[in-house]
Order: structure tokens, then sequence, then C-alpha cells
């Protein structure tokens, strides 16, 4: 027996995976539901048809499934790794976990640390109240105690945090220094590479408007960084 191991082929299928061909197209139709769930963003009522599927089954399918797709965060990083974090504000529905800011009605606040090099998703923070600013989020949601001692740049909104973040003027202050305004040049650059990131992952339209209760969004983020890192990995 020889070749690639591939669920193309039926006859891999029971004795690889101990289900038969169509116990198996189950599982991936049900995985499948959970990724166009957050992709679309429709709602149950417009997806269930589209499965063949209850109303009541597919918001099941999504409460068991998609927190099983969640990113874990990397525990290690190299000595001379570099990471970099922003806060991203997501709208979301259930207003127990969320508060009114001056972007959105009703968002929560993302912290989520990419890796400088390759891009990838390492951390993301729980969800706080979108009014909270990224200072204080990037404690409370944990991403700081995740990252540790790896340097990591921040935008000028983390002071005091031990980030590298830019140059700022003081008060009073009309313009920096040129040597200051010069050195904010290269880190500026490298910080644009987390917004990439965060407009490639809204294009999963759930981070648009998110109707999920409780920890939903949670999942929904954690789920989406991890398909962003699949798809950068390629």
């Amino acid at each position: 027996m020889a070749g690639v191991i591939t669920a193309s082929e039926p006859s891999w299928i029971a004795p690889f995976s101990g289900l038969s061909p169509r116990a198996f197209g189950e599982q991936v139709t049900v995985l499948l539901l959970v990724a166009a769930y957050w992709r679309t963003n429709l709602t149950m009522r417009q997806l269930a048809p589209l499965f063949g599927v209850s109303k009541s089954a597919a918001d099941r399918i999504i409460d068991h499934l998609g927190p099983m797709f969640a990113l874990q965060p990397r525990k290690r990083f190299a000595k001379d790794a570099v990471l970099i974090v922003d806060g991203t504000l997501v709208p979301t529905r259930d207003h127990t976990i969320a508060e009114r800011s001056k972007n959105y009605r009703y968002p929560t606040n993302h912290q989520v640390v990419i890796d400088a090099d390759t891009r990838l998703v390492v951390v993301v923070g729980r969800p706080l109240a979108g009014n909270r600013n990224d200072c204080r989020a990037w404690d409370e949601s944990g991403a700081r105690a995740a990252v540790g001692k790896t340097v990591t740049i921040a935008d000028g909104g983390y002071p005091g945090t031990g980030l590298v973040i830019p140059h700022r003027r003081r008060r009073g202050q009309i313009e920096l220094p040129e040597w200051k305004d010069e050195h904010n040049r290269s880190p500026k650059q490298v910080r644009a590479r987390v917004e990439h990131v965060f407009a490639r992952m809204k294009t999963w339209k759930i981070l648009r408007d998110c109707r999920l209760k409780g920890d939903g969004v949670h999942h929904a983020m954690l789920g989406i960084a991890r398909m962003h890192n699949l798809a950068r990995a390629g």
C-alpha cells in the first residue's frame, strides 16, 4: 500500500479512522458548519437548512464544537523572538460582557499578540468590556502573563507597561526631536503587521457583529485565530 492518505479515497477512511465513509463525512460536515457560521455570520434559521439540520441542532453543534477549535496559547518563545500586541474591538450583542465605547455601541476588547516574523497569532487574551483601555486590558486579559518577558512591541496606548512603545511628545512639546521621530519609523512599520492580521481575521463576519452569548465571542476569536494561522501556514 503506497501513496498519501486522503479522504477523497473512501477505501482509506475505515482502516485509518475506524469510521465508515458516511460517518466520517458527517463529522467533517459539522466542523464545516461551525467554520461557515463564523465566516458568514448567518442566523441559525439561514444556516441550518444549508446543512440539513434543525436550528436547535445547529446551535448545539456550534456551542459544543466551537471551543474545540480554540487556539492554544504558545507557552514558550525563542530568546530572540519579537512579538506585537494590539487590541481590537468586536461588536457584541451580549451586553453583560460588553460596554459602550467611542467606536461601537457595545463591543468587547480583545488583546491579540502575534509573532512579528511569521505574523501568526500566539496569544489571545480573554475579552473585556470595550471601554477598557488597552493599557489595562493588556494586564487584565491575561495576555501579559502569557507573554512573560518576551520582547513585545505596542503602540502608544500602552504607557507604563514595559512594552516597547513609540516615543511620545511631552506636555507642551510641539514636536519630537528628529532622532526620536526617526527612531519611531521602524517600529511603526512593524506594528502595522498586527493591523494586517486584524483585517484578515475580520473577513470572518462574526467579528463584525457577534450574536453569541457569554464565552461565545471568546471561543469565536480563538477559533478564528487558529483558522488564520492555518491559512497563513498554508
